[in-house]
């Protein structure tokens, strides 16, 4: 205690070490040992100790438990990979913890556009954007998306002292950058604007367009449902698709007609897209509709018919998931576990167990985010399972998970 309270952490660890075997610590002596650990940046050697600290069925301590889960995340933030910088800062931008900013303004130096994007984004998440003077520098990236993340993140903390750099993005830009710049001037009181990115929707270039359709989805003005119905049957498929996807957000069942019409386009992104959008308006009449879909030729657009059906309480629909989930791609078990998320039936958990186990890391990936989506109980062991992975994307994703978890369980005890 006298030495961590030093904070000379290795010399805790050289005690732990000098143990004899066969000759256990007690509590108090492994948390010092996990503690030292984490101060020292090394979760998977605090986790080791964990573990031991937990054995022969006592019970988790969640406190501790999330200091190591945060650490496997944050440890990672300065990686040389940049696809586990990326997947870091995906789980802080998830995670929308204020205490992160430090590290989120850090991330907005990365050589990465990707992870320059996902710490902007994540800074917006925090609820720290207004006090970040690096994310308003972030307007003045050299790459588009990670402009468009600052400006989404600072138009919707209100920052009104960006309004002259929206009107000039706005009035200069030909491409989406314009539309997000319009959709920031709307959330700082510009009301007038709705105007030009409804207009938006009819203009040549069909990037421009699918910006468009996403904002106004996002939106949800009433005066936007008509232009988004219209919009399914747009040439471009990837712009009926995004015209799919704002229906789904935009959350008024009026948009199941136009949604069912695309559930039989020729393109099975927009098929799935649109089965999605039903599922998210939670209305019981989209079911009979979505069945039809579990028959599609293509294995993407059936698992979003099962996410749709789940979302919309036919419990049925596991049968399906469970014959996706034992699919020999990849992607398609994976695009299975992240469906799982929606389920509420607990032969669900079982499913996403088996997938976290999976020879491939794209499935164990997913199916270590959707654990912590899920509504479903007794979530923590497997997601501890997932900190153990042999990859570190994958306990990164557990460890965000975990967090989630641990987070809800304290909101249902303090309701309690």
């Amino acid at each position: 205690m006298t030495l961590y309270q030093a904070a000379e952490y290795s010399r805790v660890l050289e005690i732990l070490q000098r143990i004899p075997s066969g000759q256990e610590p007690g509590p108090k002596v492994i948390r010092y040992g996990i503690r030292s650990h984490l101060k020292l940046g090394k979760p998977e050697e605090a986790w080791k100790l964990y573990v031991k600290l937990v054995a022969n069925n006592r019970p988790d301590e969640p406190e501790l438990l999330r200091e190591i889960a945060r650490n496997v995340i944050v440890t990672r933030v300065r990686d040389s990979q940049e696809h586990i910088r990326i997947a870091a800062y995906t789980a802080l931008a998830d995670m929308g913890a204020s205490d992160t900013l430090p590290i989120l303004e850090d991330g907005l130096l990365d050589s990465s556009a990707l992870v320059r994007a996902r710490a902007a984004e994540a800074i917006g998440r925090s609820g720290m954007a207004g006090r970040s003077s690096a994310l308003k520098r972030a307007l003045r990236d050299e790459a588009p998306g990670v402009r468009i993340a600052a400006i989404n993140a600072l138009s919707d903390a209100k920052v009104t002292d960006i309004l002259d750099q929206l009107t000039e993005i706005a009035r200069i830009d030909e491409g989406p950058e314009s539309i997000f710049a319009l959709a920031g001037l709307y959330k700082l009181g510009r009301t007038d604007v709705l105007t030009d990115i409804s207009n938006a929707v009819t203009l040549p270039d069909p990037e421009v367009r699918m910006a468009a359709l996403g904002t106004l989805g996002r939106l949800r003005r009433p005066a936007s449902l008509s232009i988004l119905s219209q919009a399914i049957y747009d040439p471009h498929p990837s712009v009926r698709a995004f015209a799919a996807g704002a229906l789904g957000e935009f959350g008024s069942t009026e948009g199941i007609a136009p949604l069912t019409h695309a559930l039989s386009d020729e393109n099975p992104r927009v098929r799935s897209v649109a089965a999605s959008g039903i599922g998210r308006l939670g209305a019981a009449e989209g079911r009979s509709v979505v069945q039809t879909l579990l028959r599609d030729p293509d294995e993407h657009v059936r698992i979003s018919a099962v996410e749709a059906l789940l979302r919309l309480g036919d419990a049925s629909a596991i049968l399906n998931a469970t014959d996706l989930a034992r699919h020999p791609d990849p992607s398609v078990r994976a695009g299975t576990a992240y469906a799982l998320a929606a389920a509420t039936t607990p032969n669900a958990l079982t499913i996403l167990e088996r997938l976290l186990r999976d020879q491939q890391p794209l499935p164990r990936l997913m199916a270590a985010r959707a654990l912590g989506k899920s509504q479903l109980k007794s979530l923590i062991l497997p997601l501890k399972t997932g900190l153990q992975d042999s990859d570190p994307t994958v306990r990164i994703a557990s460890a965000g998970s975990l967090i989630h978890v641990l987070s809800r369980k304290d909101k249902q005890g303090s309701a309690r």
